[in-house]
């Protein structure tokens, strides 16, 4: 990397900690985990098989809409996005909390 992209970089990393709010943070982090979680679904579906396919159907399309919904809830409960939407962060997290139920339902059908 040259200087330029490793200053960016550290410039990034250094805004990040220092400014981002510790509830943004805590959602980056479940977003990662929701990525984590897809990418082992799809390398195991990869090296082992697709055998109960509505399982592996269910689990990625669980791990896909939960980082959405998280990526949702992080927009609507970031300040420097309060003027955008109406409503507060505990009615953003109201609804993700529904979504979530609501998906997990859905996945609990289709499993079978």
């Amino acid at each position: 990397m040259s200087a330029s992209t490793t200053d960016i970089l550290s410039r990034l990393a250094h805004d990040y900690t220092t400014e981002t709010p510790l509830r943004l943070k805590a959602i980056d982090a479940y977003m990662v985990f929701c990525v984590a979680v897809g990418v082992a679904q799809f390398a195991y579906c990869l090296l082992v098989g697709t055998f109960p396919y509505n399982a592996f159907l269910a689990g990625f399309g669980s791990a896909v809409a939960c980082f959405v919904f998280a990526a949702n809830l992080r927009i609507k409960t970031n300040v420097k996005n309060a003027a955008q939407f109406a409503g507060t962060p505990e009615g953003a997290f109201a609804e993700f909390v529904f979504c979530h139920i609501t998906l997990h339902f859905i996945v609990a059908n289709f499993l079978g």
